[in-house]
């Protein structure tokens, strides 16, 4: 608990009532994790129109730097240099180009529906 505000951006975070701490970094967490999973839809349904993906493309795991308690974040992997299919794929220009603009087009999306649910639109 000594380094509470390096935990959440910078955000102060009074230590004064365990209780009210404890509940107050729980909700940040949950908010934080829908955030990384309504991304994650986005971020699949934008990819699989244009480059196509695995049946079952949206899964989660428990690494360090997806556990961030107040930053949304997701782990892309379009990939792997073992597979020759793959290989080819990363290897295009014109599929790495689609690759890149559905995730542009994924961030926009997001950044747009969270703005407007921030505005009440």
């Amino acid at each position: 608990r000594e380094n509470l505000s390096d935990q959440f951006a910078g955000m102060e975070i009074k230590d004064d009532n365990k209780e009210v701490t404890d509940i107050l970094i729980d909700l940040i967490r949950r908010e934080t994790h829908s955030f990384s999973m309504s991304f994650a839809q986005t971020l699949v349904g934008q990819l699989s129109t244009s480059v196509g993906l695995i049946n079952n493309p949206q899964r989660s795991a428990s690494f360090k730097v997806l556990k961030a308690p107040d930053v949304p974040s997701v782990l892309v992997e379009l990939g792997y240099l073992s597979n020759a299919k793959d290989e080819a794929q990363l290897l295009s220009a014109d599929w790495r180009s689609k690759a890149a603009q559905s995730i542009t087009n994924a961030i926009a999306l997001f950044a747009s529906a969270k703005a407007g649910a921030r505005t009440g639109g």
